[in-house]
């Protein structure tokens, strides 16, 4: 590796890592495990489809995990995000990554999920946000593990970075709950003293 890409110590003066993109980073996985020997059949030497997506969901995985341990630096992965319809015809958004496995775990590995998104303005015009948090209107994925971020943040990643390592916000701003005010359950009504009978 040295020999090919050189010392690696060059990679030191550098704080920000971007791997643009996972997308294409999941497809080249994709295209190495489908020739190693796990995509075969052992009886007929045969392609195995399933063999070849299992290997790629453990290498992308030790893959992610192994960035997301490098200490000192910020690793940032960009992915395109794909608009589905789940099993009750709901529309949801999922990284377009080949297979599943990597996309389900991705958000457990990586401290930050950010979507950007055309969201409207006071005068309905598109606009780009950045949408930082779980609890959002819109069902984009998103995550702040550092408790900085707001619903929304504008879209300029190198004050977004400045904002995840600022102070932290007071626990009294950040972790409030308000029960939602539910209406009171129905009395009893004439049809349904009627439909039961009584001695």
């Amino acid at each position: 590796m040295c020999g090919r890409f050189g010392d690696p110590r060059v990679l030191a003066k550098y704080d920000t890592v971007f791997i643009d993109s996972i997308t294409v980073a999941g497809r080249l996985c994709f295209q190495w495990c489908r020739g190693q020997p796990e995509a075969h059949s052992e009886k007929t030497g045969k392609p195995d489809v399933r063999g070849a997506y299992g290997l790629h969901g453990r290498e992308m995985i030790g893959w992610l995990t192994h960035l997301q341990h490098t200490r000192g630096k910020n690793v940032w992965f960009v992915g395109i995000l794909d608009e589905k319809l789940d099993d009750f015809n709901r529309k949801v958004f999922v990284p377009q990554i080949d297979g599943s496995k990597t996309g389900l775990e991705l958000p457990g590995i990586v401290d930050q999920v950010i979507t950007m998104a055309s969201l409207p303005d006071e005068l309905n015009r598109p606009q780009r946000a950045f949408v930082c948090q779980t609890l959002n209107p819109w069902g984009y994925p998103a995550k702040d593990r550092s408790g900085r971020l707001d619903l929304v943040e504008e879209p300029h990643l190198g004050r977004l970075m400045e904002k995840i390592r600022g102070p932290l916000i007071p626990a009294e701003r950040r972790l409030t709950y308000s029960p939602p005010q539910l209406p009171p359950p129905p009395g009893p009504t004439a049809t349904d003293t009627d439909s039961y009978p009584t001695n």
